[in-house]
């Protein structure tokens, strides 16, 4: 019985030690979290840091100072285009050339090339005996047609009065007008010749050793391009025009390109097209003002010619160009400008506005031109897209799926 009780002694003892014990370290033992435990403690720290993915946040103030525009998505009109080859020349309806038809001797070339020169300002004087002949024809004309005309007048009051018979009065009639026949037709003779109204007007007050000078003017206002004479030089070879200078002026300027049979049948007169010198980043928009209905024997190309302002006269003629000719448009229920479209994994991606910032939304492209692109899917029309400086939000997103991809 002794032993009973001292065994059920020694173990109440036992116990009484492993509660005195576990008062002491603490209880319950808490064991170390494992290590999955410990990975997902933060996270909720990092959804306060970072949105979803591919989402920027950016404010009004962050926006504007990246220089990120906006605009919304819309439909449109895709510009097609060909592209065909030509050459800068003067305009045809600004080219001016001096020139006479009489044998004459040149005695004054007062411009030299490249001069300026204005419509109608002297440059050059000739020596002809057909020109005196001519002034000499017109001086006689108008004395007699002077003296005529007097007479008439006289045997009109004349004939009034019946001192003078009917029949006499009518021949001075007749002859008075046939003086004026003759007195216009050496006026006119005069024109021909290149004679303004005050140089025939001022011929009675002239020398007659002036009669055998007739200066030559200018037809347009220019620049002097070609000077085909030297002083002294005999011109006006019987039945042929000698030219004397070429004037041109190169405020507008002409664009002949050459059209393959192809392309021909969609270019209008009136149409804008793009002008681009070969060699050079100059470029200019002329318009069509003609459209050959001939093809070229030799080339088989038609004839196209567009007028391009040149009022500073940067375009030369003799320039090789190329010209980007507009062709009908295609529509596009929703397209964007290129620039709005950044590849993000291999993915066209536009970045949509919302309320906190921008989604780089990922979409499907159609057809395009060069400035513009047709979003087939993942984007719809009025939404608001960023349109420029686009790569800074590429870069933010990029960076934040760095930042993840290290978590």
């Amino acid at each position: 019985m002794k032993r009973v009780v001292l065994f059920f002694a020694g173990v109440a003892a036992g116990i009484a030690l492993i509660i005195l014990a576990a008062g002491w370290i603490g209880w319950p033992v808490k064991f170390p979290a494992t290590m999955h435990e410990t990975a997902t403690a933060d996270p909720p720290r990092a959804e306060a840091r970072h949105e979803a993915p591919g989402h920027i946040e950016l404010s009004e103030d962050q926006i504007r100072e990246s220089g990120i525009t906006l605009a919304p998505a819309s439909g449109g009109m895709l510009k097609r285009h060909f592209l065909a080859p030509g050459s800068l020349i003067p305009d045809a309806d600004h080219i001016g050339r001096v020139s006479v038809r009489v044998l004459a001797t040149v005695t004054e070339l007062r411009k030299r090339l490249g001069d300026v020169v204005e419509k109608g300002e002297i440059v050059a004087a000739i020596e002809s005996r057909e020109v005196a002949d001519a002034k000499s024809e017109y001086l006689a004309a108008r004395l007699t047609n002077d003296l005529q005309q007097t007479l008439y007048a006289r045997q009109k009051t004349l004939v009034e009065t019946r001192i003078v018979s009917e029949n006499e009065f009518l021949r001075t009639r007749l002859t008075a007008n046939d003086a004026q026949i003759k007195l216009d037709g050496a006026r006119q003779k005069l024109f021909a010749l290149g004679l303004s109204d005050s140089e025939i007007a001022d011929l009675p007050s002239q020398p007659p050793e002036s009669l055998r000078t007739q200066f030559l003017r200018a037809p347009i206002s220019g620049r002097v391009s070609e000077r085909r004479v030297d002083l002294g030089g005999l011109i006006g070879r019987e039945g042929q025009e000698s030219e004397l200078y070429v004037i041109v002026n190169l405020d507008d300027i002409w664009v002949d390109l050459a059209v393959s049979p192809e392309d021909i049948s969609a270019v209008r007169e009136g149409v804008s097209v793009k002008i681009r010198a070969i060699g050079t980043e100059d470029e200019a928009s002329a318009g069509v003002i003609f459209v050959s209905p001939l093809l070229d024997r030799e080339t088989r190309n038609a004839r196209v010619i567009a007028t391009l302002p040149n009022k500073d006269h940067r375009w030369k003629p003799g320039t090789f160009v190329t010209a980007e000719v507009p062709l009908s448009g295609a529509p596009s229920t929703v397209m964007v400008t290129k620039k709005a479209i950044q590849t993000i994994k291999g993915t066209p991606t536009v970045f949509v506005r919302d309320a906190d910032g921008f989604e780089a939304r990922s979409v499907r492209t159609g057809r395009e031109d060069d400035d513009d692109i047709e979003i087939v899917a993942g984007l719809t029309a009025g939404e608001t897209i960023a349109v420029q400086n686009t790569f800074t939000l590429k870069a933010e997103v990029e960076k934040d799926e760095a930042e993840h991809g290290h978590d």
